[in-house]
């Protein structure tokens, strides 16, 4: 049992490492519909944020909450002690960290870098290689949770990398996050992300078929809805991201599919399953499929719209 003083020790020094990690300033490049959020929410919990993103507004939005501004990655690492990037994909994480106007050109010595992309693992790991060689520490953190999630600071991190750095990690991702989780080495991040949405854009395509199927035979959607969510159907695609208009009030899909995760971002990360199951030798019949029915959205315009535009792409399609 701990003496009284061995207790107040142990408060004081996570009340210091606490306060240690508010102070540094924490730079956050790729503001868009996730990052905007993580980048907003690291504010509100008292810490010094500086930006970057390509768009001016999504930039302004952020200093209008209290960010300081970069113009450039480069710059950016000049000043932040802590890197969160929230990136589309591997090219452009690549050319962040890598390019001639990129994190590494001037990144100062012990930073930490937190790559909340979804990317394949094999960058994440070279990335944290390059790292590695500017005396710096790359962790890949994938989220998941959705914009709505981002928001909240409810978000779901899937973290790459050693105990050690996974701990330093923690006061910024709890910031942003309600479940921390560590996954193992660096690339182990991703390789949870990438299964989990392999699961997550497989579900859609089936919720939505269903749903699709289900209204054209004539049943009222809240009621289809509430069947599958109270039976065997139940899902996170059913029952928190109903595909279907009007079935929920605040998802995308009653807003005509705006503001969530976009088709063509859930069709990268289908490819990256894809990818990742033929080097290994590993069959995949659903993700092959589901990735083959995005790649037909995408190339149909849908790709800016969220994800569960599946739902309307089969109510248009006929056989």
């Amino acid at each position: 049992m701990l003496s009284r003083s061995s207790v107040c020790l142990l408060i004081n020094g996570v009340r210091s490492y606490s306060t240690a990690a508010s102070e540094r300033v924490v730079g956050f490049i790729g503001l868009g519909n996730m990052g905007g959020h993580q980048a907003a929410n690291l504010i509100k919990k008292g810490h010094k944020v500086i930006v970057y993103d390509i768009s001016q507004d999504n930039v302004n939005r952020l200093k209008d909450k209290g960010a300081l501004v970069a113009s450039s990655p480069s710059e950016l690492a000049k000043k932040a002690d802590v890197i969160v990037t929230m990136l589309p994909a591997s090219a452009h994480v690549k050319s962040v960290y890598c390019g001639d106007n990129g994190i590494f050109k001037s990144i100062k010595p012990g930073t930490l870098l937190l790559d909340s992309s979804t990317i394949d693992p094999q960058t994440a790991r070279e990335v944290a290689d390059i790292a590695t060689k500017h005396n710096s520490t790359l962790l890949d953190c994938p989220v998941s949770g959705g914009t709505g999630g981002a928001e909240a600071g409810t978000l779901t991190f899937m973290v790459g990398g050693k105990e050690a750095d996974f701990e330093r990690a923690k006061p910024y991702l709890q910031a942003m996050g309600k479940n921390i989780v560590h996954c193992g080495d660096v690339g182990t991040g991703q390789a949870a992300k990438v299964c989990n949405n392999l699961v997550l854009g497989i579900s859609m395509v089936g919720v939505s078929e269903a749903m699709n199927l289900g209204v054209k035979l004539g049943i009222d959607p809240k009621k289809l809805a509430g069947i599958f969510n109270t039976s065997s159907a139940r899902c996170w695609s059913s029952e928190l991201y109903n595909p279907c208009p009007g079935v929920l009030e605040n998802s995308p899909a009653s807003r005509g599919y705006t503001g969530g995760f976009g088709s063509a971002l859930m069709n990268k990360d289908l490819g990256l399953a894809v990818d990742s199951a033929k080097s290994l030798g590993e069959p995949l019949p659903l993700g092959t499929t589901a990735h083959q029915f995005y790649t037909m959205m995408v190339q149909k315009g849908l790709g800016n719209k969220d994800f569960s535009v599946a739902y309307e792409f089969l109510q248009k399609t006929k056989q």
